[in-house]
């Protein structure tokens, strides 16, 4: 061959590579754009990076982990102060300098973003947990609170001013997913207006949903994953291509029911969500983000506040996402947020709740440490799938 014939074949083989490289690159461009050009009717949301405002007394947050807005669309949440907090945010009680303090456990904010109240913590008469988790308001303004400390096998009830009402079960004291006295680090609670019953996500050590008087605390149910009989048995690790689990693993970590009387369980380590009749009776699931390993992608679901409630928004504080959920279908339209500390954001993002004008409020546990509000802006068309940082747009 000659020199001559071997550059037009060098120079063929380049054309033919650019070509390719070509064709690539406009397969990616058509592909975001067809991505771009995909959207869904749903609802729509903006961060608020305003809200709420600073605390006083030098007070800081710790992992964040209950949100609940009362009837006055007052926002509600509950952390952990002192002990998730670094050295230097507690420099006033170390004793080395101006700033900072923890908060106190509870803290009640109105709509404008002012603290109203704060309090928590030991007190006479009742077993503060070892790790507070979880807070509910019920229809009569009592607080209840949950706990996932290694030993915490009860819950609380208090007024809105603190003042302790009830303890159900123990420190110390779980024996299993099948205690009628007793619970296994309860994630959540949620009472409903109609019976007078507290449903309880229990938990991080047990595996079942439990049904108490709201009043008396005694025990008037409870069931498992499909509503089985719970069993404890250590299941290993969540593998998703396994058949779906006949059991929750844990943590069991929210509970909420809806207008229309269908009990949602967030599943969060099997990444599913379950929906069952306030017997225990299944109904259906749906998993979101199978993939997920480790803490899972179901934390906590709240529910749009139309008359219907059309959606569910679920928290996923493994992905750092708030997933947009057709609630009739389960067939995720949406999400956003990403991981991050800007305002948008999430870092461990734990628990979430939605007010009277369907705005939604998450807070963030791990290093997150913090309570964000998303205004509602209406139902619209956004992009399927991920929105990203749902960052205000311009007036």
């Amino acid at each position: 061959m000659t020199q001559k014939s071997t550059r037009r074949l060098s120079a063929g083989a380049m054309l033919v590579a650019v070509i390719a490289l070509l064709g690539i690159g406009q397969a990616v461009i058509d592909n975001q754009a067809d991505a771009q050009a995909r959207t869904v009717r749903a609802p729509r949301f903006e961060v608020d990076p305003l809200w709420p405002k600073p605390l006083p007394n030098h007070w800081l947050l710790g992992m964040t982990i209950g949100v609940w807005v009362d009837e006055a669309d007052h926002v509600w949440i509950i952390h952990r102060g002192a002990p998730t907090l670094h050295a230097n945010e507690r420099a006033l009680d170390l004793k080395v300098g101006e700033c900072c303090t923890a908060a106190p456990p509870v803290l009640e904010f109105d709509q404008a973003g002012n603290l109203v109240r704060a309090w928590g913590g030991p007190g006479p008469g009742y077993e503060w947990p070892e790790s507070n988790h979880g807070i509910h308001v019920d229809y009569k303004g009592n607080v209840w609170i949950g706990g996932n400390g290694p030993k915490d096998a009860h819950l609380l009830k208090f007024t809105k001013d603190g003042k302790f009402l009830m303890q159900v079960g123990g420190l110390g004291k779980n024996a299993g997913s099948n205690d009628l006295e007793n619970f296994g680090r309860v994630a959540k609670i949620w009472v409903d207006p109609k019976t007078n019953e507290a449903y309880v996500a229990d938990g991080y050590l047990n595996k079942r949903v439990a049904v108490l008087d709201a009043d008396t605390g005694k025990m008037k149910r409870y069931w498992g994953a499909y509503g089985n009989k719970p069993d404890d048995t250590d299941q290993g690790k969540y593998d998703p291509k396994a058949a779906p689990p006949q059991q929750f693993r844990n943590p069991v970590h929210c509970v909420e029911r809806t207008n229309d009387g269908f009990l949602y369980v967030c599943d969060r380590a099997n990444d599913r969500v379950q929906v069952f009749r306030p017997d225990g009776a299944f109904v259906k699931e749906a998993f979101y983000a199978k993939e997920t390993l480790g803490s899972g992608s179901a934390w906590d679901l709240a529910f749009s506040k139309d008359a219907a409630q059309r959606y569910i928004y679920l928290a996923d504080g493994t992905n750092e996402k708030v997933r947009i959920i057709q609630r009739d279908t389960l067939q995720e339209l949406a999400n956003f947020g990403d991981g991050g500390r800007q305002p948008g954001q999430f870092y461990g993002v734990h628990s979430i709740a939605t007010d009277s004008k369907g705005n939604i409020y998450t807070t963030e546990t791990y290093e997150g440490k913090r309570v964000q509000r998303f205004i509602n802006k209406g139902i619209g068309m956004v992009p399927e799938g991920s929105q990203g940082v749902v960052w205000p747009r311009k007036k």
